[in-house]
């Protein structure tokens, strides 16, 4: 009988568990496409208006994700990350920038998933370390206009793998790069330079452009890198 009831109580949990990781990606979505547009955000409407956001935080902080269910795993941190870069700068608004505020990605502390998390954590630590998935570059937003856009919708499961692509071919055959065909150069964004090794797992840098852009990078190109805008990426 006791073993019955045991079963019984896993279920109602994990039944439970479920509903909350949906709910965080309902509302998630639905607090993206109200705030952010063209890969901007309505710091100034969120800042005047916190409830959404600090209700998905709460949310997201009682949730329980397990690496084994790796597509749900990666698509609340990437949320729970964008979210919480969000509230960073809704924390210390009005910002000109990230970087204006000591600790932005390495001191300030987000509880997450039963865990207290830096957002330099969250990104290289249980994320990179653990899935080596360069794309992650592409729809992790530090709140900087050199960052890739953010969308206007929630990272989910179902869709996570079509998304990765799509941030990563719009980034590279984007703002990603400046092609000099005169000069035989590409200019990258600091990204491809300050992640260096997660773009040479398989070959070199042009090699990892040239797997998603239209117009492909001669092998015998020039990379260099150009100066990355922190200023805020608000509308």
């Amino acid at each position: 009988m006791k073993s019955y009831i045991l079963i019984i109580v896993f279920l109602v949990s994990s039944l439970g568990f479920a509903q909350d990781m949906n709910t965080f990606f309902s509302k998630a979505d639905s607090f993206f496409e109200t705030n952010v547009s063209n890969g901007k955000v309505a710091y100034s409407k969120i800042h005047a208006k916190q409830d959404a956001l600090n209700e998905l935080l709460s949310l997201a902080k009682g949730i329980k994700v397990s690496e084994s269910d790796s597509k749900t795993y990666q698509a609340f941190w990437i949320n729970a990350y964008n979210l919480s870069v969000i509230k960073g700068i809704i924390d210390n608004y009005p910002t000109n920038s990230p970087l204006d505020n000591d600790g932005f990605f390495d001191k300030t502390k987000y509880s997450l998933a039963g865990k207290e998390v830096t957002l330099n954590t969250i990104e290289n630590k249980l994320l990179r370390a653990k899935f080596k998935d360069a794309r992650f570059h592409f729809v992790l937003v530090c709140g900087a206009i050199g960052c890739p856009p953010l969308i206007n919708k929630a990272y989910l499961p179902d869709t996570l793998e079509a998304q990765l692509e799509a941030q990563t071919i719009k980034a590279l055959n984007g703002s990603f790069l400046k092609v000099n065909v005169k000069k035989k150069r590409v200019a990258g964004s600091e990204i491809l330079k300050w992640y260096k090794e997660d773009f040479v797992q398989n070959g070199s840098e042009i090699d990892f452009i040239n797997r998603y852009r239209k117009e492909k990078i001669p092998n015998n190109y020039k990379l260099t890198y150009f100066t990355y805008n922190w200023t805020l990426n608000k509308q």
